[in-house]
């Protein structure tokens, strides 16, 4: 187990010229490398940094012993183990610090890895990432020409591109760091004063610097331990202002109680006075000088501390407080790296109970994660008020995730075509925090029911997620048949400067409200045009709605997981649907045999004729396609990649009579709130074929 050191500082003879023992470097930068402490009676010295990123340490002894708890036998043993791994970098022995994703192995020393921009981070498990595997901002940047292009501690200048050494606040739009700079602001600044130096933000630029690889150590500010640094601060003042001091002793003597004490100003501290000389009671405590009495008019509750409104509690499962060791994280399906969300069972709260009916599950959800009493980690157990057969707890728990992603898809949030949906800017959604809610829905589905969302755009996860990072978003990406996508068209499609500048006056208020009105002098500034104008559109203004987003989807870590395998969740999200195909219908529904063996063979001809009929729809040669035999059966246009809920089955329709010619008259029958198709028994394929291609025309031509 490791854990990151709580105390102020680290005693015991740091050395200039000895080499870490684990990285064989003698720098000595305790911002950048963490205190370099001796062995006492070893002849050996450390990195902190390197003892908490290194593979096959941890901390098991308690705090006074060894190293801050890393047994020195533990640190030998380790330094042993890395004299036989190459660093990837330096090409020499000792590489101590691999990347946590199991199939990768590189490995390298601390500092080599600074240098080939490794991120670790001090938190949770202590994991380290090369850069195949780092996680990156998802801030996206913006070509405005009005980017602050200096880092915001040292004020020198940089390139407002994010990289691995410059870094972004997560909460404000101006703020850009070198990560030397931000490191060594966390350094001083420790974990009680460590915040956005532009923003003052500190909860959220904290998670995400962490997330980046600076580390936060969990003491006071380093001005805050200097011995006697505020020692000023506790002297009380004790002269009586009064405009005439009755007292003999003189202004400055004041008594332990009496009239003679003075008390002090409860506004500024700065004024005092004598009771006797203000004319004030013997037990008077509370007095306000004249200056700030005139200043709040006499009420000097005016002074008091507004009212902080509570912040709605994130939902995301905060990061453990010491690490034990571990199997590194593994990409994998996203069912699997899902599934690792999942709260383990010791840790699973009481189920909650919820009565929803289909059409209205949004608005149950919404109620369910709007408790105060809300815990993610509580399993929903779902009945639907109007379904008449009971299911399983874990079907329909399936089938209400299944329907709260559709109705989120087609809420105020998002906008577009089916399949390929964007943000929407929305007032009342951002003043009822839908944004937010639907985020952390989408979350909670993800993980405990419909792990395919499969509508949003590639543009939308870009913006999310910065995958493919770093590309630059086209008018193609805007969501299409609207009116901003009509203006940005107008101006891309013109074709001189004139038709330019005419496009331009037309839209002259849209493009003051983009920060895009300026002089256009020839044609060749065009592309910078409509790209600063679909930047605005997709990424600047959408900054409120595309963050509270985010932190919705943190709920149970899936935001963070995202990130980490960004490539692998880019179908979950994305993919819309299924390839249709003879074969894909024909494995999707289950056929539901009798056990009379006198029906069963009847019924195992009827689903070879049903075989054959996708395989003729497939081919054309018949009337009817494979998308109108779905719609007919269960009244869905498209096959989701996470399948159908309930699962389809098959079962049949026999003849009552035996009149001649009876079981030719049956046609298919489809119960699509269960998703069963009813096949008829017929004595050839040609009377199944009839009666299909005429139910299922039929069924289609109505839905139309």
């Amino acid at each position: 187990m490791k854990r990151a050191r709580h105390s102020q500082g680290v005693t015991g003879g740091k050395m200039e010229d000895e080499s870490c023992v684990l990285c064989r470097s003698s720098e000595d930068d305790p911002a950048l490398f963490g205190d370099k402490m001796r062995v006492q009676g070893h002849n050996m010295s450390v990195h902190y940094f390197c003892l908490l990123t290194s593979c096959g340490v941890y901390q098991r002894g308690k705090e006074g012993e060894g190293v801050l708890g890393f047994l020195v036998d533990d640190i030998k043993r380790e330094s042993r183990r890395s004299a036989r791994l190459t660093c990837c970098v330096c090409k020499k022995k000792g590489a101590c610090v691999g990347c946590n994703v199991a199939s990768c192995r590189k490995m390298v020393h601390f500092p080599c890895g600074r240098q080939q921009q490794f991120i670790s981070q001090f938190t949770g498990q202590f994991p380290s990432y090369c850069p195949d595997h780092s996680p990156s901002q998802s801030v996206r940047v913006t070509s405005d020409l009005g980017l602050v292009r200096s880092c915001s501690v040292c004020l020198d200048s940089l390139d407002p591109v994010l990289s691995y050494q410059v870094l972004k606040c997560p909460s404000c739009h101006g703020s850009w760091f070198h990560r030397d700079c931000v490191q060594r602001q966390a350094h001083s600044a420790g974990l009680f004063f460590f915040r956005c130096t532009l923003c003052n933000n500190k909860e959220e630029y904290q998670a995400e610097m962490t997330r980046m690889g600076i580390y936060v150590p969990e003491r006071d500010a380093s001005w805050e331990l200097e011995a006697h640094a505020y020692s000023e601060l506790l002297e009380v003042y004790t002269n009586c202002d009064a405009h005439l001091c009755l007292n003999d002793c003189g202004r400055a003597h004041s008594a332990r109680q009496g009239w003679f004490q003075v008390i002090r100003c409860r506004l500024c501290g700065s004024r005092g006075t004598h009771r006797k000389c203000s004319g004030l009671k013997v037990d008077t405590q509370d007095w306000a000088c004249p200056d700030c009495a005139k200043a709040t008019d006499g009420r000097a509750s005016l002074a008091a501390s507004p009212q902080v409104p509570t912040r709605r509690r994130s939902l995301s499962s905060p990061p453990p407080s010491c690490k034990r060791p571990s199997a590194p994280a593994a990409s994998g399906s996203p069912e699997d790296l899902l599934r690792a969300l999942v709260p383990p069972p010791q840790q699973l709260r009481a189920q909650v109970q919820v009565e929803v009916s289909q059409e209205r599950a949004l608005a149950a959800a919404l109620t369910l994660i709007r408790r105060p009493d809300f815990d993610p980690a509580r399993r929903l157990s779902v009945r639907f008020r109007d379904h008449g057969s009971p299911w399983s707890d874990d079907t329909a728990r399936k089938y209400f995730f299944k329907v709260l992603v559709q109705q989120i898809q087609d809420s105020a949030v998002f906008e577009g075509p089916d399949g390929c949906k964007n943000l929407a800017l929305d007032s009342q959604a951002l003043r009822d925090d839908l944004y937010f809610d639907a985020g952390c829905l989408l979350a909670l589905a993800m993980v405990y029911g419909a792990p395919h969302v499969g509508f949003f755009s590639p543009a939308l996860y870009q913006c999310l997620f910065n995958f493919p990072p770093n590309r630059p978003l086209s008018i193609a990406h805007m969501t299409p048949d609207t009116h901003l996508r009509r203006q940005v068209l107008r101006v891309a499609q013109a074709e001189s400067v004139e038709q330019l500048r005419d496009a331009m006056d037309a839209s002259k208020d849209f493009l003051e409200v983009a920060g895009c009105s300026r002089p256009i002098g020839s044609l060749q500034e065009q592309g910078a045009l409509v790209e600063d104008l679909v930047s605005f559109l997709l990424i600047a203004r959408m900054q409120l709605p595309l963050q509270r987003f985010r932190q919705g989807l943190q709920t149970l870590g899936v935001f963070e997981q995202v990130q980490l395998f960004p490539a692998v969740f880019c179908s979950v999200f994305c993919q819309a649907e299924l390839q249709l195909s003879a074969q894909t219908l024909a494995g999707l529904f289950a056929p539901d045999f009798s056990p009379q063996e006198e029906r069963l063979g009847r019924e195992t001809a009827a689903v070879g004729h049903w075989r054959h009929f996708l395989f003729e729809c497939e081919a054309g040669r018949s009337s009817v396609s494979l998308q109108d035999v779905l719609r007919f059966s269960t009244r869905s246009d498209r096959l989701p990649a996470a399948g159908l809920l309930p699962p389809p089955s098959i079962s049949f329709l026999h003849p009552p009579g035996s009149a001649p010619g009876e079981e030719e008259s049956l046609f298919p029958q489809s119960k699509p709130e269960r998703n069963v198709l009813l096949l008829p028994i017929t004595s050839s394929y040609q009377a199944f074929k009839k009666c299909m291609e005429q139910a299922v025309s039929h069924q289609v031509h109505l839905l139309l």
